[in-house]
């Protein structure tokens, strides 16, 4: 065997969930996922075809060198569980024994491996099972190396993966988001504010299938001259993961809102201005056929985000208020953020007079936020959304 036969030439990836779903479900959720991959490859500069079958996304990619990046970005897709750019062969067991051998002495030395099988097709079409593929796959690969098997945590896993007369086999995997591909849900308004929290709320919602209009809200006075450049590069790496939607965010004034909370209440002045974003996403929602709004809030992370309190801000708006980092801790919270790209943006120090009160209320009614707002106060929240702008943030 050759060594362009055992290079990779085939990208194979699971979608996992939509494996569940109704033939009819499943069929839009696959042509979903299959246009959003290729998307992703094109964006990202990879020439290659993406065709759907029925358990499986499979690229082509038009240049063989271009296999294990092609992999690394259709594992960027919402919906996919995992991405291996794989050798094909025919499902044969002298075939995947001779070929994860070869992968094996032509991958970098590890200690410890395991051999992964799975199998699929009819009972009389193969004749071994899964089993037999990872014993002797597995003795084949350790008479290639000075490796040895470890089961539990082996520094390299090889898989065989058979489906009728197929057989796909790979020593990478890459592993994707999973959940449902961006775009089988409705749209979600995401309230974003450029730190850590509310990108990585945003992008939970579209590993769910919800596309997001992404809003920022201007503290004018009382937000640094950057609030707005790392909110809006925040989304720009979301929209690293979605090239064919929309992301240009929604920057709505609300500086003149900040100042008449300063001014006029005291205690309660984060829940109303908490009410007047919520208050001004329903009404983005409304105009873009958004369906909810999502925050990064997290129960008892501050003052405003007790359960009462949040009880009172959800108070202002009719839409659901989606909250995907409820019960996550700050540590996991910047873990995704490392791993989806928003951390180091989300860092940037930036200068801004804090709005809190000197001592924010913890346990607040609705009765005692309202009876402390200015009347008109949730109305010139929905009104300054006449006066958005739009920010495409492929422009900074």
């Amino acid at each position: 065997m050759t060594v362009a036969d055992t290079h990779p030439t085939t990208v194979l990836a699971s979608f996992g969930e939509l494996a569940t779903k109704s033939r009819e479900v499943r069929g839009k959720m696959t042509r979903r996922l299959r246009d959003n991959v290729a998307a992703l490859l094109d964006a990202r500069g990879v020439d290659a075809t993406v065709e759907r079958e029925w358990a499986r996304i499979v690229v082509h990619p038009a240049d063989p060198a271009d296999t294990d990046r092609a992999a690394r970005v259709t594992a960027d897709a919402m919906g996919v569980v995992w991405a291996r750019p794989v050798v094909h062969r025919p499902a044969r067991l002298d075939a995947i024994r001779e070929t994860l051998a070869a992968l094996a002495r032509d991958a970098s030395p590890v200690d410890t491996y395991a051999v992964r099988a799975t199998r699929a097709g009819e009972a009389d079409e193969h004749d071994f099972s899964s089993r037999d593929v990872e014993r002797e796959a597995g003795s084949a690969v350790g008479d290639a190396t000075d490796a040895t098997v470890d089961l539990d945590a082996p520094d390299r896993t090889y898989y065989a993966e058979v489906r009728d007369g197929d057989a796909y086999l790979a020593a990478t995997s890459y592993e994707g988001p999973g959940g449902l591909p961006l775009g089988t849900q409705d749209p979600l308004v995401a309230l974003v504010s450029g730190g850590h929290d509310s990108p990585v709320a945003a992008y939970e919602m579209m590993r769910r299938g919800a596309p997001i209009v992404p809003v920022y809200v201007d503290l004018g006075v009382y937000g640094g001259p950057d609030h707005e450049a790392r909110a809006v590069a925040t989304v720009g790496r979301l929209a690293a993961y979605a090239p064919n939607f929309d992301f240009r965010v929604h920057v709505v004034p609300g500086g003149p809102l900040a100042e008449t909370l300063v001014e006029s209440v005291n205690d309660t002045r984060m829940l109303s201005w908490r009410r007047a974003l919520l208050r001004i996403a329903e009404t983005v929602a409304e105009r873009e056929g958004a369906v909810g709004i999502v925050t990064g809030e997290a129960l008892g992370q501050k003052s405003s985000q007790t359960a009462a309190n949040l009880a009172a801000t959800d108070a202002a708006v009719d839409l659901p208020v989606h909250r995907p980092l409820i019960a996550w801790d700050k540590p996991d919270v910047l873990e995704r953020a490392r791993a989806i790209g928003t951390h180091e943006d989300s860092s940037v120090p930036v200068g801004c007079e804090r709005l809190d009160p000197p001592f924010p209320e913890t346990g607040a009614t609705l009765e005692a936020v309202e009876a402390a707002e200015p009347d008109d106060f949730l109305d010139r929240a929905a009104a300054a959304v006449d006066d958005r702008r739009l920010v495409d943030p492929e422009s900074l």
